[in-house]
């Protein structure tokens, strides 16, 4: 037979442990600890992180974690930058350059062991094929794209990398490619082809979702690559482009973009997406690195180039205790 306690006139069930599976709200005491214990719920939020050194947009991509990442290059007015800088959780330190500055590359690996592609210089098309890699220290040019292309979608690691779609100057393309650490081979196309496309994931397991389509405009498509070919997810809620995205095939985050500049965020389960809290700050062109429960946005515009970073966190279920001995 249960017991009850009577605080302040409401009746609360007593138990020797903790129950399993509590739900929000609920309210129980615990006789072993003498304490009330209460289910709440921190809902999911974006907080200010550290600012970047250099303020730019049309990164596209970064490489690593919410509490060690790394962005490389982009635009901070109208020129393009080799400028590279790494985030250690709390603020963002300048690295070694880029050997050849760009905008709108693909990014896949950590903050230590990463991989930048393609991209574009001022003034566009100028597609680029260049591939290099950074092992914390600095970059070093590795052999290039079999397709120049800009804005598409990264995933995947140093050596194992995966980049699909992108721009190819006044058309999409809709080509994929794996990257093995040391070339770059063609795989099957993307159902449809879009630039300022998201992505996340890994080589053998990618994502790509949002982008702008040529003809079509913003897209709400997502596709899943499985290391051999392309099929349909669930759509976006929303149709975006110049998005920031983070994390894997069945667990993504996707946030900002355009048109018009949105903050609004929705995550990915595998089948479909839902919204979850707003960037504080709008922003089109952004980078994105992370995971879905531990997001990272940084850089973008509105309407000119940011040094904004952003940290998101899921939604926590937690336990509260007062004690009252």
């Amino acid at each position: 037979m249960s017991i009850y306690r009577t605080l302040k006139g409401y009746n609360i069930k007593s138990v020797t442990s903790d129950p399993a599976n509590t739900k929000e709200g609920q309210i129980w005491y615990n006789d072993t600890s003498n304490k009330i214990r209460v289910n709440t719920i921190k809902p999911a939020a974006w907080a200010s992180g550290g600012n970047l050194g250099t303020a730019r947009f049309s990164m596209n991509q970064g490489a690593g974690t919410q509490t060690a990442g790394l962005v490389a290059g982009g635009n901070p007015s109208n020129s393009t930058l080799a400028v590279a800088e790494e985030y250690n959780g709390s603020s963002w330190s300048e690295q070694n350059d880029l050997n050849t500055s760009r905008q709108m590359m693909g990014a896949a690996g950590t903050q230590t062991a990463a991989v930048f592609f393609g991209g574009r210089l001022i003034p566009p098309p100028s597609a680029k094929n260049e591939t290099e890699e950074y092992n914390g220290t600095s970059f070093s040019e590795q052999n290039n794209l079999g397709t120049a292309r800009y804005a598409g979608g990264g995933a995947g690691t140093q050596t194992a990398g995966l980049f699909f779609s992108g721009g190819v100057g006044g058309s999409t393309s809709v080509d994929t490619e794996e990257y093995n650490g040391t070339s770059w081979s063609e795989q099957n196309n993307m159902a449809t082809g879009r630039e300022n496309i998201a992505g996340c994931g890994t080589q053998t397991a990618g994502l790509g979702f949002g982008g702008y389509a040529n003809p079509g405009g913003a897209s709400a498509l997502t596709e899943e690559y499985n290391g051999t070919s392309w099929t349909a997810g669930g759509n976006m809620g929303a149709a975006r482009y110049s998005l920031g995205g983070a994390g894997l095939q069945t667990a993504a985050l996707a946030f900002g973009g355009s048109p018009g500049g949105v903050a609004t965020t929705e995550q990915y389960d595998g089948s479909s997406w839902t919204s979850t809290a707003s960037l504080a700050t709008a922003r089109v062109q952004l980078a994105g690195l992370g995971t879905k429960t531990a997001g990272l946005a940084t850089g973008g515009r509105n309407p000119s180039a940011s040094n904004a970073t952003e940290e998101f966190t899921d939604i926590v279920n937690a336990v509260t205790s007062l004690d009252v001995s």
